[in-house]
């Protein structure tokens, strides 16, 4: 009987970089990268965890990187150390990011704390895609750029005003970088996943499981717990030749969510 054939490499010979690729979305997708022929440079501030990544999927395919995507210095770093070890940047998946730590609304705005996260999650972003296009643009490379936003960015939310914000942010980055850098032949696109169970989330696993069956509950789809595999698989997509004719893109994995869970949800 014949051997199955492997499925084609969609990524080979790709040089990527993942921020926030030591856990998470962001660990699936550096597996799922290198698995389909990627080179994937994993940039962290998770030291111990994303070495460990880096070491199971095998030097000769990954390497971790520190950098803390708020500081532009350290993101100019981690660009540069990948152009001169791999000799070019192809794909660069901005995911690095945190989420508010409490259910405040507008009437109760912590602006230190809306500060850190904007830092963070849309300034962090900002950097991370103009380091990458410049490096792409300076080695004429044709790359792509993927950006984790979220379903809140686009559908509002009745607590964590800070991180709705900041996503909607990411959002116009990636809507007005697309049509900026594709003279250049640069797509840019982002993510928006609705719950996914990681260690992002400062709940208890008690509380992710009572989140991810309420999120269940709201979806349309049903018999399927969104995973961090699943939101990988959208963004190797839009990493891949499959989606060479698309940019400006939100690709939302969310399973037809009807609408998101109201504060008061959550304690019933």
């Amino acid at each position: 009987m014949a051997e199955a054939s492997k499925p084609p490499s969609k990524l080979s010979g790709k040089v990527s970089i993942i921020t926030g690729g030591a856990s998470g979305i962001g660990e699936a997708t550096a597996r799922l990268f290198a698995n389909h022929g990627s080179i994937v440079v994993i940039a962290d501030i998770q030291d111990e965890l994303g070495q460990q990544v880096a070491n199971s999927i095998g030097s000769n395919r990954c390497t971790y990187v520190h950098c803390d995507v708020s500081d532009e210095q350290q993101v100019i770093s981690v660009v540069n150390f990948t152009v001169e070890t791999y000799g070019q940047l192809d794909i660069m998946f901005s995911n690095a990011g945190i989420i508010s730590n409490s259910e405040q609304t507008v009437l109760d705005l912590d602006l230190a704390q809306f500060d850190a996260l904007f830092h963070v999650n849309a300034r962090g972003s900002a950097a991370c895609v103009k380091h990458a296009a410049r490096a792409m643009v300076e080695k004429h490379v044709k790359g792509c750029i993927v950006c984790t936003a979220s379903v809140a960015a686009s559908k509002g939310a009745s607590s964590r005003t800070d991180y709705v914000m900041a996503k909607h942010a990411v959002l116009g980055l990636v809507r007005s970088a697309s049509k900026q850098l594709g003279v250049y032949g640069i797509r840019v696109n982002s993510v928006s996943p609705s719950a996914v169970a990681t260690s992002l989330s400062k709940r208890s696993s008690e509380e992710m499981k009572k989140t991810m069956k309420l999120y269940e509950r709201l979806s349309s789809l049903k018999g399927v717990e969104l995973s961090a595999e699943h939101v990988a698989e959208a963004v190797l997509f839009l990493a891949s030749d499959g989606s060479s004719f698309i940019t400006g893109h939100d690709l939302v994995v969310d399973g037809g969510l009807m609408k998101l869970p109201d504060a008061d949800d959550f304690v019933r």
